[in-house]
């Protein structure tokens, strides 16, 4: 009864070593459920493949990171006195870096802690963290007591607006060290290998710093895919009643329930921005067939897309099956397509990837 991940632990760390070897100033981002493979494989790979420095999203990730990895730490969650927790990493200690994105932050921890290691995020237009450019003279006395590890601009990932990253990196190069914050090393999200290329040949004195998770762990999806257990199989005419919510059966057939449910990740998805009309409409289309209960799931048979019953339930999930669809048998495997980044396996298997 098992929802799980297999993986061609071969391939996928062919793939790694290649992107790290492409770009060996790459900070491996490890944070979350660690893509899928977990935080504390990621950490051991990041280990294995001997690089500096690791970036985890919360502070309280900071000690699972440790357990494998010995270099720096960066805490890409920005620090605030009125955000810390009881039990968080205090800045200063010997391997973490500190990010910080308001002024009156980095007086505070200039107070608290001088001498502690920080990067400082600037407001990019992806609008979420960030010293404005107005603050940028605020941040000068408290940075001389600090020792500033440079400045981080995590970048949109829309491409399609017209507006080019590396001038936005440019922007804000010029910004700082007009400051003058002499912007030394940049720590940048979301630039394609291209477009680092580009930053450095325009700031050809700055140490550029990728921070990279998506396109470093998941960037050879044929290296691993998901699997879920059929766990029971009924026949059903059309009519009959089934599930918590009593759904009648659109037609005869059989009812399948599979192990994969609201626990591992599975329902969970994001909004899908849809910018084109045709976009749109195919939101509309999964929009209206889920106000007349029928929804897709992630679970594929034969190649086939299956619905769900009714939303999936915390361990298991119940999927209508098609009629001219061959029947399942009890332990057979059934594919799943979802994603890494919001899943929870069972079972991770594969040729060792717990180092």
């Amino acid at each position: 009864m098992t929802y799980d991940l297999h993986v061609d632990g071969a391939r996928w760390r062919e793939h790694v070593q290649r992107t790290l070897d492409a770009e060996p100033r790459t900070v491996p981002v490890i944070k979350g459920n660690g893509y899928g493979f977990g935080l504390h494989t990621l950490a051991a790979e990041a280990a294995a493949h001997r690089v500096d420095t690791v970036a985890v999203g919360l502070p309280h990730e900071v000690a699972a990171a440790r357990e494998r990895f010995a270099g720096d730490v960066l805490v890409l969650a920005p620090w605030h006195p009125r955000t810390t927790q009881p039990g968080d990493p205090q800045p200063g200690a010997d391997g973490l870096v500190t990010t910080v994105s308001h002024a009156d932050a980095l007086l505070e921890l200039a107070q608290r802690a001088p001498g502690a290691r920080v990067v400082v995020e600037v407001r990019t237009s992806m609008g979420r963290h960030g010293v404005a450019p107005a603050d940028l003279p605020l941040l000068l006395r408290p940075a001389e007591a600090l020792a500033v590890e440079g400045f981080a601009l995590h970048l949109p990932l829309d491409r399609r607006s017209g507006d080019d990253p590396v001038d936005e990196v440019l922007h804000w190069a010029g910004l700082l060290s007009d400051a003058p914050l002499h912007p030394r090393r940049l720590w940048v999200s979301h630039l394609t290998p291209d477009e680092v290329t580009r930053v450095r040949a325009f700031l050809p004195g700055a140490d550029v710093r990728p921070r990279t998770g998506t396109r470093l762990w998941l960037g050879a999806p044929a290296a691993y895919r998901i699997s879920a257990t059929v766990l029971d199989v009924h026949a059903i005419a059309k009519g009959d009643r089934v599930g918590y919510r009593r759904r009648r059966a659109p037609r005869t057939g059989h009812v399948v329930v599979v192990s994969g449910g609201t626990s591992h990740g599975v329902g969970l998805e994001a909004p899908d921005p849809a910018r084109s009309l045709q976009g749109r409409g195919k939101a509309a289309a999964r929009g209206g067939l889920q106000a007349i209960g029928v929804a897709m799931s992630p679970f594929r048979w034969q190649g086939r897309r299956l619905r769900f019953v009714e939303p999936p339930h915390m361990q298991v999930s119940m999927l209508w099956w098609p009629s001219d669809a061959t029947v399942p048998g009890i332990g057979d495997a059934v594919d799943v397509v979802a994603r890494m980044t919001t899943a929870t396996f069972d079972r991770i298997e594969g040729p060792a990837l717990d180092r």
